[in-house]
């Protein structure tokens, strides 16, 4: 499981579409909610969305990180002229939340909405269970009220209808609040549970009219191996880098090869001086070959992460590999570097044609190889692999580079292990 935080804004726009379907109709989101962005002005937007001439608005930065209002970067009943002079005298600008410092560059707007009560609800995945975690004093100081805070274990054998939600709550709640809100958090479970969410948490909501809830602060992390199957109930979503944190012009390319194709093409930079760099299929793999070298050790040797999934063409894999042969080869270390191309057993991914991009890839980067002193192992299965992996052998012996070889006989991280404390002998 590869866990990604995505933005607000995409967050509450998926809630207004499927909360009313998660339960029943019961409830609803407003789908009031606009993304301004340094190529989409909020003269733009609000030609789409007419709403935010006509009512009164909150505004605020959106970018994966939370204290906004303790920061001063909330604005509050604000009309539309105020909301446009608000955002662009901060656009672009640089601040500091806690050690780190980057640039504002979107901002979410949405609906002023009075209210009395705020509640807080979050759900977070764990091994045995996932947690729901629920209190009556919602709000931006919710950690010092933790003692306040109720928690629901779901254990992973089991629905949300099989656990005893009223029981919990009721230690808070009472009367019709206490059947809105049971209703309302299993409606809120299932939407997090079918939608591949990892964590959800709506710190503050409200209800208005029995019925409409309003998130009034959302922060969300997606499961992104979930990304084939759910593209389509998703939809245009993003995992924006971490506040602060600019994209290299590597990390860019592979995100455009990554918008353009149907295909899972990811890449983020760890420590371009690295040693042990990896090419691996499959964003669950990814995570597990990531674990295993810093389990081993190598966690600040570790230059790159990232996956290539979804059966990607030979040509998308050629500028995947490419671009890593690039990066890993552009400064020398002594000891020489290591390349794991590693990946699980696939279930449709064609190895041998993607195969046939990184062998190019080699083939194009293979002075620099043998000056880089670089070692490749390969462990990989599935539809073509005896192809992909023969291909990879007789590249090895053709070009001098030490290749070694192993197909599903070997344990999926056992191929570290042997990378990284030379134990090799693959044929």
């Amino acid at each position: 499981m590869a866990q990604r935080g995505i933005r607000e804004y995409h967050a509450k726009k998926m809630l207004a579409k499927y909360l009313p379907e998660f339960s029943n109709g019961k409830f609803s989101i407003p789908d009031k909610f606009a993304l301004v962005t340094p190529e989409k002005s909020i003269d733009e937007v609000a030609k789409e969305n007419p709403w935010i001439k006509e009512e009164k608005l909150v505004v605020k930065p959106d970018q994966l990180f939370g204290k906004r209002g303790k920061h001063g970067l909330i604005l509050l009943n604000a009309t539309f002229d105020q909301a446009k002079k608000w955002i662009e005298e901060r656009m672009g600008k640089e601040v500091t939340i806690g050690k780190v410092t980057g640039k504002l560059t979107h901002f979410l707007i949405e609906p002023y909405v009075e209210h009395d009560k705020e509640y807080y609800v979050a759900i977070k995945d764990d091994r045995e269970c996932d947690h729901i975690y629920f209190s009556t004093a919602g709000g931006v100081d919710i950690e010092e009220n933790w003692d306040k805070v109720l928690t629901i274990d779901v254990p992973i054998d089991k629905e949300i209808d099989d656990v005893d939600v009223r029981g919990v709550i009721s230690k808070q709640l009472s009367g019709k609040e206490l059947d809105t809100i049971e209703e309302f958090i299993k409606s809120l479970y299932k939407f997090y549970k079918e939608l591949f969410y990892t964590f959800l948490e709506l710190n503050p909501f409200t209800i208005v009219d029995g019925s409409k809830i309003i998130p009034l602060d959302t922060v969300a992390r997606l499961d992104d191996t979930a990304m084939f199957w759910m593209a389509k109930k998703w939809g245009d979503i993003e995992f924006p880098a971490p506040f602060g944190r600019e994209l290299t012009p590597e990390e860019k390319y592979i995100k455009e090869l990554d918008e353009k194709s149907g295909a899972s093409l990811k890449l983020t930079i760890l420590n371009p001086k690295g040693r042990v760099w990896t090419m691996v299929a499959g964003g669950g793999a990814s995570v597990i070959y990531a674990d295993t070298i810093v389990d081993l050790g190598y966690g600040k040797e570790l230059a790159n992460y990232g996956e290539y999934s979804g059966n990607p063409t030979t040509d998308e894999t050629y500028e995947y590999a490419k671009t890593i042969l690039d990066l890993m080869t552009r400064e020398k270390d002594p000891r020489g570097k290591i390349l794991i191309i590693g990946g699980g057993i696939a279930n449709f991914t064609d190895v041998a044609k993607t195969f046939e991009g990184i062998v190019k890839a080699i083939r194009e980067y293979k002075d620099k190889l043998k000056e880089h002193n670089v070692k490749i192992y390969v462990r990989r299965g599935g539809p073509n692999y005896q192809e992909g992996l023969r291909m990879m052998r007789e590249l090895g012996e053709e070009l001098g580079i030490p290749i070694e070889v192993y197909g599903p006989e070997l344990h999926m991280t056992r191929v570290v292990k042997l990378a990284l404390e030379g134990e090799g002998g693959g044929k």
